[in-house]
């Protein structure tokens, strides 16, 4: 399915591949599209503003679909791609299916911290702070839009932290590319996962700083 992914590049339906394929993978599929974002930014560097623009805008309307499967449907189409396109288990908290946090997080900040080790309950603590940072990781996007609209996420700020997540990470990512061509490439296609999650320990570190400063 990579391969696929990757051989719209050398297509003419190159950029509505890449709109298409951003737009259901906040809610189905199982491909991020930085995997098509990356060689369109190499085969022209001067568009990667726009590819990346491309790449947010239908990221982000896509997850207003998926936040509407987990609003209305969470029971059925929900609980269905979350368990069998995700391939996250779900497990009963509450009287709810429910889904286990990383245990990297938990060990990292902390169960107290992030309101529990449960999705949900860490939603009730930190509501649309969820989809921008996860929006940032290499977590399943539609995860974090499903369960956002099951958590009933107020609608704007859902949109709001999803186009600055979504916008963070595909603009670096086209421009690192943009700036160091192909072993920029060969570097982030190796190192996506760590490099993602890297930058969300640091930006929740960084905030940690500014609350104990102030």
């Amino acid at each position: 399915m990579y391969n696929w992914v990757l051989h719209w590049a050398e297509t003419p339906y190159a950029l509505p591949a890449l709109v298409v394929m951003s737009f259901v993978e906040s809610s189905v599929f199982p491909i991020p599209p930085d995997v098509l974002l990356i060689p369109l930014v190499l085969a022209a560097t001067t568009r990667w503003w726009r590819l990346a623009a491309w790449c947010t805008a239908a990221s982000v309307i896509g997850g207003l679909f998926g936040y509407l499967i987990g609003f209305v449907a969470w029971e059925t189409v929900g609980v269905w791609i979350v368990e069998h396109l995700a391939h996250v288990e779900l497990v009963p908290v509450n009287g709810r299916p429910d889904i286990a946090m990383p245990p990297y997080l938990l060990q990292v900040i902390g169960e107290d911290r992030l309101g529990g080790s449960y999705l949900f309950q860490v939603y009730d603590h930190w509501n649309a702070w969820i989809v921008f940072i996860f929006g940032l990781t290499p977590l399943p996007y539609k995860l974090v839009t499903i369960t956002a609209g099951v958590a009933q996420v107020d609608l704007a700020i859902f949109t709001i932290a999803s186009i600055a997540s979504r916008g963070l990470r595909f603009f670096v990512v086209a421009w690192i590319i943009r700036t160091w061509g192909p072993p920029a490439r060969e570097f982030v296609e190796r190192y996506f996962n760590l490099l993602a999650v890297a930058f969300v320990l640091l930006l929740i570190g960084g905030f940690a700083v500014v609350k104990f400063v102030l």
